[in-house]
């Protein structure tokens, strides 16, 4: 998938986030819980979402090559009405398109990952806004699956940046040779992910003997990775209990 195809999928997730908080709206009420994100209302994710939106536009427009000076970064108020929450999310997020466009993918910024680009936070913000759009259907009602092109670049995505990540941030036990296969069943891929002290491996021979195969859609897949489907969304087969295991692995964030 490509800078532009990102950019394009970007905007779908945005405008289909956008419907869902708008479907969620009950004038003079309160937004309603996220039931994925325990302790969070509606309101709670718009505001998370706008916000890391307009953090990150901060740092592509001023091109940082480290982290945003704290003291140097006022963000704008986060509104209470909840229309007007909505069309301040709108908003940070057709600016943070526009800020993709001027970019690319290969302007240096910083990032908290290794890969230190515009093209990394684009991926990243597609992805995380496709989750948060599901968590914001659910709702109101029965979410619709990730785009099966999203969810089949954030499946490996997780493997590659966050998986690592979260191990350092939760300071997560060290691997011991687990063995974890996930394979998609709307496609051909599979991935064969093994732990090994602090390392987390893509291993190539998807035929190589694992500890617990799980199998889904890649949307399936991917929800499972970011702790909104159960282990029971999936077909299992092997030790279940390694899938268990997988959230010590890889702590959520």
């Amino acid at each position: 998938m490509d800078h532009t195809e990102r950019i394009t999928l970007f905007q779908s997730e945005a405008s289909a986030f956008e419907k869902a908080v708008r479907r969620a709206v009950d004038p003079g009420e309160p937004l309603p819980p996220v039931p994925s994100c325990p302790g969070w209302s509606v309101s709670d994710l718009v505001g998370h979402l706008g916000g890391v939106h307009r953090y990150l536009a901060y740092v592509l427009r001023e091109r940082l090559a480290a982290p945003p000076d704290p003291a140097g970064l006022a963000l704008p108020e986060v509104p209470a009405d909840p229309e007007a929450l909505t069309d301040w999310f709108a908003q940070g997020a057709r600016e943070l398109v526009e800020l993709f466009r001027e970019l690319g993918p290969d302007t240096p910024v910083w990032s908290w990952s290794a890969e230190h680009s515009s093209g990394f936070w684009l991926r990243m913000q597609l992805i995380e806004l496709a989750v948060h759009r599901w968590d914001a259907e659910a709702a109101t009602g029965t979410p619709d699956p990730l785009d099966p092109a999203v969810a089949a670049d954030a499946v490996p995505q997780t493997f590659e940046v966050m998986a690592p990540a979260r191990r350092s941030w939760k300071q997560a036990p060290p691997g011991t040779g687990e063995r974890y296969r996930f394979r998609r069943t709307d496609g051909p891929e599979s991935w064969t992910v093994v732990f090994a002290g602090d390392e987390v491996r893509l291993e190539p021979d998807p035929t190589a003997p694992v500890d617990v195969e799980a199998a889904g859609t890649a949307s399936d897949l991917d929800l499972f990775l970011w702790g909104r489907l159960p282990a029971t969304a999936l077909r299992v087969s092997g030790d279940a209990t390694r899938l268990q295991q997988w959230f010590t692995l890889v702590p959520p964030v």
